[in-house]
């Protein structure tokens, strides 16, 4: 199997009953099973399965297996082909593939971090596969912790399943030491070039090359250095063609793993920060050009957006190019986890958690399709979004001593920063529930603020109310109890009358009175309508046209405002 092409597919039955369909084909594994459990999740497939799909080069047949299926069961067949006994990797070339790594990865996560080393690095350096000889426990509890579930899924014996893992193991640790012992060629940036266009043609040369990768890492004492190291090696591969298609394809692996790896990301983009500002720096990292670009332009997205530091412009840089892009999607899949999970974005800081998701949310639907689906980045969102209109977070964003009103605008901005349909009806249940209080009521009606403040405060919720996102028939309620309270307040002040009574100039009244009549300065509903009655009858007053005829200027600016008035009425 040594010399198959490997890719997988994911295929997806829209109903409980229709067939299968293809969805998508790629060459990573763990890409392919994301994207069927996220179609699953959201409701986009009834049922979803990944397979593994191996190209035999001798009769240039394809092998299909399946290695995930999920959702609504199909309705059995007749005839049912046996599965497969066999487990995923069953040469040591297989140990070497994107998602055995990943494997390996998870299996001896602890043993790796303490080493400060990848999978990789495991796979191609002969001084870290004697330290984990060394420790052979290590070797043991990754082999049964892969052997019982193989066992299960396959039908086999536990003690079958680890003796061929254990098999396998030894076969990938012996190929190693030898060609250790026979000479592995190591890499400098001076010689990656020669040494890369030297593999193009050989069968191992991944392998190979892939070993002087890992060797040149060995001095490295932190992720930042090793992403150095492996940075300098780019900068010297060969000019375009197979040799550097090989080289880079080669050094994505290590960058890919680090990245994933918590600690590595942080070496990378620095410690210290929230969760908020790591998103919006691996955000940054991943498609700089598109971020850079907005950050220039858009002050919500410069406010919450970090700098990077040298070392990760550069890898920015480097991630532009085709053959990164698996480290991209690496990336990409950490921004969504990170952002659907239960994590705060900013633990003690809820309104500034509100301004890194609006920041978050420009930045990745700018960067949609170079980094991630537009659909998997509002799926991550919405989830975000469900945790914003929970009682402990809105409670804890209103605070304690916050006024009615500057409660009423607070949660008109939660509202328009977070999407999806539920989560918009929770926060319309939110407003609801403070406009139509008596406290709300109380403090418009015997607040010591100028009333004609509080007219234009209850004006500009009216309108936000229709803005911030809620369907028309959950802000209909809010806009028709606003104009209520705005006709009370009114009322209580007779604020039209003492209007028509000043001694200001007629053209002066009129004006004031048409920008409350058309919900400018009050909200739309019985003080409105009051303005525009008085603003009428104003209108057609003898001495006002004589006023209005000597200051032709203001004409237009009228006749605007008549219109309106007759618009909102």
């Amino acid at each position: 199997m040594s010399g198959e092409a490997v890719h997988f597919e994911v295929f997806i039955r829209r109903y409980p009953g229709s067939s299968w369909t293809l969805n998508m084909a790629t060459e990573y594994r763990t890409a392919a099973l994301d994207e069927a459990k996220e179609l699953v999740a959201r409701g986009g497939a009834a049922a979803a399965r990944v397979t593994r799909e191996s190209l035999d080069p001798d009769s240039g047949e394809f092998h299909s297996l399946t290695i995930l299926s999920i959702g609504v069961a199909e309705a059995p067949r007749k005839v049912k082909a046996p599965e497969p006994t066999e487990p995923l990797c069953v040469s040591p070339q297989d140990l070497y593939t994107c998602h055995a790594r990943d494997r390996i990865g998870r299996l001896l996560e602890v043993w790796l971090e303490r080493q400060a080393a990848t999978p990789f690095e495991l796979l191609h350096r002969p001084d870290l596969v004697e330290a984990l000889e060394a420790s052979s426990i290590e070797i043991q509890n990754a082999v049964h912790k892969i052997a019982v579930p193989e066992a299960h899924s396959r039908g086999g014996s536990i003690a079958e399943m680890t003796k061929t893992f254990k098999s396998l193991a030894d076969r990938a640790v012996e190929r190693l030491m030898r060609d250790a012992r026979r000479g592995l060629p190591t890499a400098s940036p001076e010689t990656f070039a020669k040494l890369a266009n030297q593999f193009v043609k050989d069968p191992d040369g991944p392998y190979r090359l892939g070993c002087a990768v890992a060797q040149s890492l060995k001095p490295a004492t932190s992720w930042s250095e090793k992403v150095g190291l492996l940075l300098d090696l780019a900068d010297a591969a060969p000019d375009p063609g197979a040799g550097r298609k090989l080289a880079l394809t080669v050094l994505a692996e290590p960058l890919e793993e680090i990245v994933r790896c918590k600690k590595g990301l942080d070496h990378i983009i620095g410690g210290g920060l929230d969760l908020g500002a790591r998103l919006a720096a691996m955000s940054r990292l991943a498609a700089a050009e598109v971020i850079d670009r907005l950050v220039k332009v858009e002050p919500s997205v410069a406010k919450v957006t970090p700098d990077l530091s040298p070392r990760a412009k550069r890898l920015a840089h480097w991630l532009q190019a085709e053959e990164l892009t698996s480290v991209r999607a690496a990336i990409g899949q950490r921004i969504l986890a990170d952002l659907s999970g239960p994590r705060r974005l900013r633990p003690t800081d809820p309104a500034g958690e509100i301004d890194v998701i609006r920041g978050l949310a420009m930045s990745l639907t700018a960067a949609a399709g170079k980094l991630l689906p537009l659909d998997d980045v509002q799926a991550a969102f919405s989830a975000r979004s469900k945790m914003l209109v929970t009682r402990d977070f809105v409670e804890t964003y209103l605070g304690d001593d916050n006024t009615a009103h500057a409660e009423a605008e607070a949660l008109i901005w939660l509202t328009e920063n977070i999407i999806g349909g539920g989560s918009k009806r929770d926060a319309g249940r939110w407003l609801e529930s403070l406009v139509f209080s008596l406290r709300f009521e109380t403090e418009y009606r015997r607040s010591e603020t100028p009333v004609s403040l509080r007219l234009q405060q209850l004006a500009r919720l009216q309108k936000s109310a229709a803005r911030c996102g809620l369907v028309e028939e959950n802000y209909k309620p809010l806009q028709a109890k606003l104009g209520e309270l705005g006709g009370q307040v009114e009322a209580d002040t007779k604020f039209v009358g003492q209007m028509m009574k000043s001694g200001a100039p007629a053209l002066n009244r009129l004006t004031m009175l048409l920008k409350l009549a058309c919900g400018e300065t009050a909200p739309l509903g019985p003080a409105a309508d009051r303005a525009r009655t008085e603003a009428l009858a104003l209108a057609r007053n003898d001495a006002t046209r004589a006023e209005l005829s000597g200051a032709p200027e203001r004409l237009d600016a009228i006749r605007d405002l008549l219109r309106h008035a007759a618009l909102a009425a």
